[in-house]
């Protein structure tokens, strides 16, 4: 691809490498930019800049956040007693906008998969388990995409808590097997949280 501009070859290269995103739709979208009100693009990349140096992780769920402590896991409405193990935000806001979930998560930033050299140290597994420990989480409803690596982060983390006192549950296999979660349609995502059955139950 041939530029008549340095410039906007390495606009089109840096928006480029998001995921998804070949050279050519770059190119549009770069172009798009140029069209619209420099105030507008600015307001973007302004954005973008402070979500990348400002954003952090909240310091209970480890959900993306403003605060040291996201609104979910300061909101005094939500069931501290109840944990959703997802596996990063994106599931978070997908059993969100069911409605369908009144309780707390824990994201674990990850699955397990040797694969791509992920294993249960490079996830928050042991900040869950100290949740555990503590006696308060009454049940912990894993709530991952139905791979081969969620179940791999299942099983392992089902080994780590199995021994304490909580009921350990998985939502309803309405989702397809290899289907991830954020993909999943709201009705059949929340009908999956209301009908979810014992970890035990789902490996027969």
């Amino acid at each position: 691809m041939e530029f008549s501009s340095k410039l906007l070859e390495q606009a089109v290269n840096e928006m480029a490498q998001l995921p998804g995103i070949g050279k050519r739709t770059a190119l549009r979208m770069v172009l798009h930019l140029l069209k619209q009100p420099k105030e507008q693009t600015l307001a973007m990349t302004k954005a973008l800049d402070a979500y990348r140096t400002e954003v952090i992780f909240c310091e209970q769920c480890h959900n993306l956040s403003d605060v040291a402590l996201c609104e979910i896991c300061a909101s005094p409405a939500r069931d501290a007693t109840q944990l959703c193990v997802v596996e990063d935000i994106r599931d978070v806001m997908a059993i969100e906008n069911t409605g369908q979930f009144k309780g707390k998560y824990h994201v674990l930033n990850g699955v397990i998969s040797p694969i791509d050299g992920v294993g249960p140290h490079d996830l928050t597994i042991n900040s869950l388990v100290e949740k555990v420990k503590l006696g308060t989480v009454k049940e912990v409803i894993f709530a991952l995409s139905a791979t081969m690596e969620g179940d791999t982060t299942i099983f392992y983390i089902n080994k780590q808590i199995h021994s304490f006192e909580v009921k350990i549950s998985t939502i309803a296999r309405g989702i397809p097997v290899g289907d991830e979660l954020e993909y999943t349609d709201e009705v059949t995502l929340g009908r999956s949280i209301l009908k979810r059955v014992p970890y035990e139950d789902s490996l027969s």
